[in-house]
């Protein structure tokens, strides 16, 4: 990663406004991610996380050479080839995907993959570690310290649970919704120096409370990828970058009460 791009997402965290827009660990439909990685380099100043495969990320990287890419696996082999092609940020995880499929990665074998992958990471490339929402929240706080001792960068959260992850009602979003911003501020409680993203039903209705519950960033997927057309694509990516404005957080803050202790 140039300096120049590293040092432009370490300004965004640091204002509170970095936005990616997460394709989907396991979309390999190359057509689609093209198209949201088009949409959101017109849309700029905007990240992109895409699957691991091989296709994919050089064909991003090269055909959108100034977007800010971030690539998704569980595998530390593929992120380092990830990081190989061009990847400027490593993410471990997310994990949700995977709970349908009755995968739970313990928040030991989170720490043993994502130390595998401080020995791979090249200097520039940012690492981003997702904290699996199955966890009990004091074990996610204590991954979380965990994380932030190793020195990552980024601490994604996720609202899946064991009760909600086959669920794709407007109930279950909402429950979504409400884990990722209660796991957000509780982790927030003990994270110092490293940038909180939450992710997980995201929208722009709740963009700003995430950064009101103190996310640095936010990570969204299903609002963005359930569109077809360009435009509305498009139109989605700017209503997000709008919601986490200086005047929609102030005017969110003014709404809610967030108590942190």
């Amino acid at each position: 990663m140039s300096n120049n791009k590293f040092d432009h997402i370490k300004s965004m965290l640091s204002e509170r406004a970095f936005l990616k827009v997460i394709t989907g660990i396991f979309n390999f439909n190359k057509e689609k991610v093209l198209q949201v990685a088009a949409m959101a380099d017109k849309a700029a100043d905007v990240a992109l996380d895409i699957c691991a495969r091989e296709d994919i990320v050089a064909e991003v990287r090269e055909r959108f050479p100034n977007i800010i890419l971030a690539v998704s696996a569980i595998k530390v082999s593929e992120l380092k080839r990830a990081q190989e092609l061009g990847a400027d940020i490593l993410e471990l995880g997310n994990f949700e995907a995977l709970y349908e499929q009755g995968i739970f990665y313990s928040a030991e074998e989170v720490l043993e993959m994502t130390r595998e992958l401080l020995n791979v990471r090249e200097e520039g490339v940012m690492l981003s570690v997702t904290v699996p929402g199955h966890l009990k929240l004091d074990q996610q706080v204590k991954l979380a310290k965990a994380l932030e001792d190793l020195g990552i960068d980024i601490i994604q959260t996720e609202g899946a649970a064991l009760s909600d992850a086959n669920t794709t009602s407007a109930l279950g979003s909402v429950q979504k919704v409400a884990l990722t911003l209660a796991n957000t501020i509780e982790l927030n409680k003990h994270i110092e120096n490293t940038a909180i993203m939450t992710a997980s039903g995201i929208s722009p209705d709740t963009a700003a409370l995430a950064i009101t519950a103190g996310a640095k960033a936010i990570g969204v997927g299903a609002y963005v990828n359930k569109l077809d057309s360009d435009e509305e694509i498009f139109a989605a990516i700017n209503n997000l970058k709008t919601a986490l404005s200086i005047t929609q957080i102030e005017k969110t803050l003014e709404e809610q009460e967030l108590i942190y202790s």
